[in-house]
């Protein structure tokens, strides 16, 4: 909107007329508003009847699928049984079979380990795990019965290094005695 002139310079009745073609822009643009208004209302009302419809029917589905593939409708009819018990009669002969077969096969020996030791010329260096306390809860002395050795290999740059852990066994002399 352009004005004839400054505001100053207006008579009452210029500013009069300006002020009522105001209004009247004023109240169109109002009347324009409450008309987007109550079509975004109308739209809204819209999506929520749609989306209350859409939840409806796929309740309803969720139902229907329920009762179509329930329990009771997987059941197997007489000659679907007869079926299934002759797969079942000569799946067990064959495990029976099997077994037979695992039976008379002799034992293979027990594999060596893969792991190969590692090379005696490397330095080693043991390290040795021993208990805290040397008695035992009887009261006596705790005996060594044997012991664990695990190597492990240790490289500092420039040089290999073995390390022998020995953890000890031990074993209560009371309990083997009385």
């Amino acid at each position: 909107m352009e004005l004839p002139r400054e505001w100053a310079q207006m008579d009452a009745q210029e500013l009069r007329d300006l002020t009522a073609t105001l209004f009247s822009k004023l109240s169109e643009q109002a009347a324009q508003l409450s008309a987007r208004d109550q079509l975004v209302a109308r739209r809204d009302q819209e999506l929520k009847h749609k989306q209350l419809k859409i939840d409806q029917l796929t309740y309803e589905m969720a139902i229907l699928k329920r009762w179509r593939y329930a329990r009771r409708s997987e059941q197997l009819d007489a000659v679907q049984r007869s079926l299934l018990h002759e797969s079942i009669d000569a799946d067990l002969e064959a495990i029976g079979l099997e077994l037979e077969a695992l039976k008379d096969k002799p034992t293979a020996p027990k594999s060596q380990p893969r792991r190969v030791a590692l090379p005696a010329s490397f330095p080693r260096r043991e390290v040795h795990h021993e208990p805290e306390e040397r008695q035992c809860g009887c009261g006596c002395q705790l005996e060594r019965i044997g012991e664990d050795v695990s190597e492990r290999l240790d490289y500092t740059p420039g040089v290999f290094e073995v390390e022998r852990h020995i953890r000890g066994k031990n074993g209560c002399a009371g309990s083997a005695r009385g």
